[in-house]
């Protein structure tokens, strides 16, 4: 049995490695920031300050990865020239002038 998408081109889906490592980055930095927490071991404000930010910026780049990804399987760049099976172009009509 192929896949859909060795039936197209032969091709394997691109965005599959950017989203595994998009899943990837947000487990590691929710683990690091569930392991910073202040409230219940108190250390030096630098190494937490910095555990934090570590913790963020994987947080963020990984939402960017996933949410980067999402957007190309779901064509949301796509312009007014791609229609529906209905032959609608998804713009709301324009309003008659009064």
């Amino acid at each position: 049995m192929t896949d859909a998408y060795e039936q197209q081109d032969g091709a394997a889906d691109p965005t599959s490695v950017p989203a595994a490592t998009g899943l990837f980055l947000l487990a590691v930095g929710g683990w690091l920031l569930n392991t910073t927490r202040p409230w219940h071991k108190p250390g030096h404000p630098v190494i937490l300050g910095l555990g934090w930010a570590v913790a963020f910026a994987l947080l963020l780049w990984g939402a960017v990865l996933v949410a980067r990804c999402v957007r190309t399987v779901h064509g949301g760049t796509s312009g007014p020239a791609e229609h529906d099976e209905a032959g609608r172009t998804g713009e709301n009509p324009a309003r008659p002038a009064s």
